[in-house]
C-alpha cells in the first residue's frame, strides 16, 4: 500500500501526527470554502468584542488536521472515515502551530475498525480531543 498501513500491520499504541502553522489566508479559504463567515473569523473589531479578543480560527479547520494525520499518516491512505467525535477545548489564533496527533487505542480485528485517540494542541496546550474510527483495509491475499 502507497505509504499507508494495512489492518495486520497495525498495533495498539501506533500514533503518528501532523503539525501546521495557521495562516490568515488558511482562515480566509476556509471560510470561502465552507461557506462559514462567522465573524469571530473574519472581522477583528467583532473578535474583539467576544470572550476571545481576537480573531479565531474555525474549529473544524483545526479538526481537518486530524482528518489529514489518518488519511495521510496513520493509517494513511486507502482508509476510510467511519465517525469522529470532536471536544473544542480552547482556541486557536492566526500564528499558532497546532500539532495534531492520533493514536490507535482499540483494534476491532472481525469489522476492519481502527478507533483512534486524537489531539489538536498549541503550545502543548489542547485545543481539540476526540476519537475517530476509521476502516482500514486488509493485506490481500496472495
Amino acid at each position: 500500500m502507497s505509504n499507508g498501513y494495512f489492518f495486520e500491520d497495525l498495533s495498539l499504541g501506533m500514533e503518528a501526527g501532523v503539525q501546521k502553522i495557521v495562516s490568515e489566508n488558511d482562515i480566509q479559504l476556509f471560510a470561502d470554502i465552507s461557506g462559514d463567515r462567522n465573524p469571530v473569523h473574519l472581522d477583528d473589531a467583532y473578535a474583539a468584542t467576544t470572550r476571545f479578543k481576537k480573531r479565531i480560527a474555525h474549529g473544524i479547520l483545526s479538526a481537518s488536521y486530524i482528518s489529514a494525520a489518518l488519511g495521510t499518516k496513520l493509517p494513511g491512505p486507502g482508509s476510510i472515515y467511519i465517525s469522529q467525535t470532536l471536544n473544542f477545548k480552547g482556541p486557536v489564533h492566526i500564528g499558532d502551530e497546532v500539532k495534531t496527533t492520533v493514536r490507535i487505542s482499540e483494534l476491532i480485528a472481525a469489522k476492519k475498525r481502527v478507533i483512534l485517540s486524537c489531539s489538536c494542541t498549541v503550545e502543548g496546550k489542547p485545543v481539540l480531543e476526540g476519537e475517530a474510527v476509521i476502516m482500514v483495509p486488509s493485506r490481500p491475499s496472495t
